[in-house]
């Protein structure tokens, strides 16, 4: 489960006419009315930006290096008092680290130590990828984010919304109601689709969910997809930011409109031409198990409501939690990002199109509303893809960030965070899920605090 509090906002959007591509109508009219409004959103969040108490380091900050020395001392800890196995660390400001440090070991059975070419299960942090690629499709114009579902993978033009009643006894029942309005492109991508987990929460829905046993067996996506589409939705698309299956159901339209599976496709998109060897969904080589990262054995459990194990080669290949990466792998998707969807020459997003993944869509006049499982958190907004920051000083838990910071991580440990106005970027790659929220919260503050005007 992610913690509530992992998101990032948007950077104030410039020309929306540019985000009508000419001749190509890539971004549809409902989506450029999303960006629009993700920019009016952006505009209220920066009002409070200088009032008292919040944080805002202007453009242009340096890192102090002694200070930088507290994230060594921080993780040197962590692996000695036996509370994670290792990590690996990054912070890189325009294009170069300032900090590196790797820490503890890969796996404590075999004592080897960690490197940039280890192998980290990503878990969430695959739904960045993914989502990367489907933006990738609609620039390409093969779909956009206003259309249904239904028209790709038709059997969810029949799905019903689960909605509780409550008996005067106190008992709880599931009604099954007509859609509103169809699912779309956008609620996949920004989680507003009512599709969810059956790992967190005790709702009617959620409890289909988990008797529902739509991981058994062998399937791939196209069957995963089908099982989806028998559940009812926890609400109303549209409605409610639901984390859940919602990328799995994206990634199935991406093979469909692309006739290549997911991986296939993204090797040909993103991973090949950004040089991500070692990225993908399963290890099964001899050579790459023995870089494969390992928990320590009292932390195993990721608790995400089924073991995906990516040492067997399975159909299924997770958009929401499936893949694997590397230091030297996912320091230059992350560095991509930094730059706006260009890298070392070849542009990925145009800008156009990145700054319309960056930019919060489910904001104040978006109708979608927020409870106790918003796992963006106070002061972030959601992209298509990552949590956007909108607001620097309520952020809570409280650790600092800049407007437009976009970031996510995955119930392995693994974190990412995109700051572009500081022109930098950190990741921790490690496998904790029980510790992972306590180290990312401290890392963050770290970082921050080690930065100066």
């Amino acid at each position: 489960m992610r913690d509530r509090a992992a998101l990032v906002p948007i950077e104030l959007v410039g020309t929306l006419r540019g985000a009508m591509f000419r001749g190509g109508d890539m971004i549809s009219q409902f989506g450029l009315r999303a960006l629009a409004c993700g920019a009016l959103v952006s505009l209220a969040a920066m009002s409070p930006a200088h009032a008292e108490g919040t944080y805002e380091i202007p453009a242009g900050a340096h890192f102090n290096q002694e200070k930088l020395g507290r994230i060594t001392d921080f993780f040197k800890n962590e692996v000695a008092t036996g509370k994670i196995a290792g990590a690996n660390v990054l912070i890189q400001q325009h294009g170069k680290p300032v900090y590196h440090e790797v820490f503890g070991v890969q796996d404590v059975v075999s004592k080897a130590p960690i490197t940039d070419k280890t192998i980290f299960r990503l878990s969430s942090l695959t739904k960045v990828i993914t989502s990367v690629v489907a933006m990738q499709l609609i620039q390409d114009g093969k779909i956009k984010l206003d259309d249904p579902v239904s028209k790709y993978i038709p059997s969810f033009a029949n799905v019903k919304v689960g909605e509780e009643k409550k008996a005067e006894d106190g008992t709880k029942t599931l009604e099954l109601v007509p859609l509103a309005r169809p699912i779309t492109i956008l609620d996949l991508m920004r989680h507003t689709s009512g599709i969810t987990y059956g790992f967190y929460g005790d709702s009617l829905v959620r409890k289909a969910y988990r008797d529902a046993s739509i991981y058994a067996g062998e399937f791939d996506l196209a069957e995963f997809a089908e099982r989806i589409a028998k559940l009812p939705l926890h609400n109303q698309p549209g409605a409610l930011w639901q984390y859940g299956h919602s990328t799995d159901i994206l990634a199935r339209i991406m093979e469909i409109v692309s006739g290549k599976t997911l991986f296939e496709l993204e090797k040909e998109k993103l991973l090949d031409p950004l040089g991500m060897t070692d990225t993908g969904f399963f290890v099964t080589e001899p050579e790459r198990l023995k870089r494969l990262a390992q928990p320590l054995p009292n932390d195993s459990n990721f608790r995400v409501g089924r073991e995906y194990r990516t040492e067997v080669r399975q159909k299924w290949e997770s958009a929401s939690g499936g893949m694997v990466s590397t230091m030297a792998d996912f320091s230059r998707f992350a560095q991509m990002l930094v730059n706006g969807g260009t890298f070392e020459g070849k542009t990925y997003l145009s800008p156009q199109t990145f700054e319309l993944m960056a930019s919060d869509h489910a904001g104040k006049d978006s109708g979608v509303e927020r409870d106790y499982f918003y796992f963006p958190g106070d002061g972030f907004g959601m992209g298509l893809g990552f949590a956007v920051r909108t607001d620097p000083g309520n952020a809570k838990p409280p650790p600092p960030g800049d407007l437009g910071e976009l970031k996510w991580d995955g119930a392995s440990g693994c974190y990412l965070v995109v700051d572009r106005k500081q022109d930098m970027f950190f990741l921790v790659l490690q496998q904790t899920p029980s510790e992972r929220q306590r180290v990312q919260r401290t890392l963050k503050q770290l970082v921050y605090e080690a930065m100066e005007k």
